[in-house]
């Protein structure tokens, strides 16, 4: 039984569900995938879903996504709990391919529909930005690039904290900083770890 408070999220999530506003652009037609839950207190912000998610519904169910929920420290139950983790990428649905991997994340997508449903998780403590569109969005003032924003990642704590996609893609940027997994990640669990024992 749904309590009222849920209700207002619930009847924007299934708004978000039904999104055709990009169908015409979308290679593989419009399926968005996200997941939130009022009670949540961690946000996960990613791009936007891979073929992979498209095809399964379920965000990051794929090898970024095991890299993530590693980073997290965190098990697949927990990620899929949207009562403890809210996965709101910067777009809902499969952009595209373009030269260099996927397409960026329709600009559209968050410009409709972001700041209200952000509004109904009134409980988060912890945002964690993955990639650079998802950090131009949540760090609009952050200057440079992603790996200096990256490097300053304490000047943001302890509400959010910038991380570089965990695709495999990135494998190169992550042999190249090593301070990033010795550094950040540990603090990173340990605050997940701390947010997800109070519930």
């Amino acid at each position: 039984m749904q309590s009222p408070d849920d209700i207002p999220l619930a009847t924007l999530l299934g708004e978000i569900r039904r999104c055709t506003l990009c169908a015409a652009e979308l290679p593989l037609g419009p399926r968005p995938v996200l997941q939130a839950g009022r009670e949540a207190r961690i946000l996960v912000v990613g791009q936007a879903p891979g073929t992979r998610v498209h095809s399964t519904g379920l965000p990051f169910n794929d090898p970024s996504g095991d890299r993530l929920r590693e980073w997290l420290g965190v098990d697949r139950d927990t990620f899929y709990d949207p009562a403890r983790i809210a996965v709101v990428p910067m777009a809902f649905c499969y952009p595209g391919r373009g030269t260099s991997g996927d397409l960026p994340p329709p600009p559209r997508c968050a410009q409709t529909w972001r700041s209200r449903l952000l509004a109904q998780l009134p409980h988060i403590q912890l945002t964690v930005v993955l990639g650079q569109y998802a950090v131009a969005w949540h760090l609009p003032d952050a200057r440079g690039s992603l790996t200096g924003i990256v490097q300053d990642w304490r000047a943001h704590l302890p509400a959010l904290v910038p991380m570089p996609h965990p695709s495999p893609r990135n494998n190169l940027w992550l042999r190249r900083n090593p301070w990033f997994e010795t550094e950040v990640v540990p603090w990173v669990r340990s605050r997940v770890a701390e947010l997800l024992e109070r519930d």
